[in-house]
């Protein structure tokens, strides 16, 4: 390994819409800068959910080695894993990635999860409130709208998709509003945010293509075994994506082909969904560096490597265009 010298960075964000090939680009980087992965992929935390949350272990393999990658499996599946145990969990790792002089180099496509740490968003741990839950387990989802809709304006779109996430959302809000609190600070870091930017159709044609794939491998099979394990079917639902239609697919709610067609349209809205709260964190000042999916690998990491500003000579296996 060359010597470098990664400048006033603090770390590395990789992120981009789902199917973009974020973790393969976050790898090669994390390689070359003696770096390890903190994951920020919000489903990814938990076990056994590995089909569906498309951890491809065999990517983070490279030059003969594993890139070791934090924030994967370390919930079990049926427990609600949030944002300020996010928080928390991110800075454990990557204090201790600094204290041994190992770059961090963050990869997902959880907008928020990235959103949190890139602008310090200051978290407080938010204690259930069965009281406020009870009564509003006895509202209508349009009531409950109508009352998180009193206490901010819906940009997330995954507060309102089940309402269980609505009752949530309402019980952080009324904790921020009538408790007093100490704040913590989140520690300013100063990342580089790389994003990588794939055309439309060629994002849809791969999720396509990888939702048949996950499918075909036994995707059906990883969520049976999550109800068989004892997960209920309602918080699988809460998870969403594959796990809300093929669980519904499952308990008969909807036929297997209803559930493929279904799921296929809910992917592709996601993907748009996380590119315009990518668009949101630009309008609010974050520096997002796109980078063009259609160049080669080793292109995409010369590019970022530039970004980085760093007095870094690179390794005789990285060619970089000017070479």
């Amino acid at each position: 390994m060359s010597e470098k010298s990664i400048s006033s960075y603090d770390l590395l964000v990789v992120t981009g819409p789902t199917a973009s090939g974020k973790t393969s680009l976050a790898v090669a980087l994390a390689d070359l800068l003696d770096g390890e992965i903190i994951s920020a992929d919000s489903r990814q935390v938990y076990r056994g959910m590995d089909l569906g949350t498309g951890k491809d272990y065999d990517e983070y393999f490279i030059s003969g080695r594993r890139i070791p990658c934090h924030l994967i499996d370390i919930a079990d599946p049926g427990y609600k894993y949030n944002l300020f145990e996010y928080q928390r969990d991110f800075i454990e790792i990557y204090r201790k990635l600094k204290e041994k002089d190992i770059f961090p180099v963050v990869c997902g496509g959880s907008g928020m999860y990235i959103d949190s740490i890139v602008k310090g968003y200051e978290m407080f741990e938010v204690p259930p409130d069965s009281g406020l839950r009870a009564r509003l387990e006895k509202k209508s989802m349009e009531e409950l709208i109508n009352i998180l809709s009193t206490y901010k304006k819906l940009h997330n779109v995954t507060d309102i998709d089940t309402k269980k996430r609505v009752i949530r959302a309402i019980e952080i809000e009324h904790f921020n509003h009538v408790s007093v609190r100490k704040q913590k600070k989140f520690p300013p870091l100063k990342p580089l945010v790389i994003g990588i930017m794939v055309d439309r159709e060629v994002r849809r044609k791969r999720i396509s293509e990888r939702l048949l794939e996950r499918l075909r491998t036994g995707m059906v099979d990883e969520v049976r075994g999550l109800l068989d394990s004892g997960v209920n079917k309602e918080t699988l639902i809460y998870y969403g994506l594959e796990y809300k239609y093929i669980t519904l697919y499952l308990t008969g709610v909807i036929s297997y082909e209803t559930m493929v067609s279904e799921l296929e349209t809910a992917i592709h809205q996601f993907a748009k969904r996380q590119m315009t709260w990518f668009r949101g964190m630009e309008r609010k000042g974050t520096v997002i560096h796109w980078i063009d999916e259609r160049l080669p690998k080793d292109e995409k990491v010369a590019e970022v490597l530039k970004l980085l500003q760093i007095g870094f000579q690179p390794a005789e296996k990285l060619l970089l265009p000017d070479q």
